[in-house]
């Protein structure tokens, strides 16, 4: 974990999986620490003459050897803190948080194969993905939105008309009407996703009024 802030942002614990998703949040709290230049970019100790000025190593802002040297501990502390102990081992010998992120890096990402595999099961699940009729709209859609959240993770972004249609023709017979209502009232091609969200909501809470009186 990161300090005892409650306002500061908390490490994942990284185990190898959903790497993507990992790799965002780690990001982002680099970042927050103003940490994530001298991770990506990395800088040269050997150098003496660098101790005073050091804009060769892409970090925006000028340090002092002693500085670096205490920002880039505090950046491989963050980046040893954020996986699990089976993969520190892996990084356990890395003096940078340069040298760990890049070992981390490729290793989890996986290569174009592994990549192009992944993909291709995150289209079936979601062409087969359908809504049951005893799961509630918002489950449902989490489910979907995560599919299609990790195929834009490995760089496949469906069309916002792909994605209406997926919406409208996966729910179960209950939804017919307002379907119906959507296709026939809407230029699907054009439609925001969001607005079909909503509407599908607002149709299941009059769903559960209904069933709610009959009751």
């Amino acid at each position: 974990m990161v300090g005892s802030g409650t306002t500061e942002l908390r490490t994942p614990v990284f185990n190898g999986e959903n790497y993507e998703f990992c790799i965002i949040r780690m990001k982002t709290i680099l970042k927050s620490h103003g940490l994530w230049d001298l991770v990506e970019h990395g800088f040269d100790a050997s150098d003496p003459e660098k101790e005073k000025e050091i804009e060769e190593t892409k970090v925006a802002e000028k340090f002092t050897m002693a500085e670096l040297l205490m920002k880039d501990a505090r950046a491989l502390g963050l980046i040893q803190s954020a996986v699990s102990d089976q993969l520190f081992s892996r990084i356990v010998n890395e003096q940078t948080s340069k040298g760990a992120w890049d070992i981390l890096k490729p290793e989890f990402k996986g290569d174009k194969q592994v990549r192009n595999v992944k993909l291709q099961g995150l289209r079936r699940e979601f062409e087969y993905t359908r809504m049951k009729d005893s799961e509630s709209l918002v489950v449902y859609l989490a489910r979907l939105f995560d599919i299609l959240n990790q195929m834009k993770s490995y760089g496949k972004e469906l069309s916002r008309e792909r994605v209406v249609h997926k919406l409208l023709f996966s729910l179960p017979k209950s939804y017919d009407s307002i379907c119906s209502v959507i296709e026939h009232s809407k230029d699907l091609e054009t439609l925001e996703i969001q607005e079909v969200v909503a509407s599908l909501k607002s149709f299941e809470l009059r769903l559960d009024r209904h069933i709610e009186n009959s009751t």
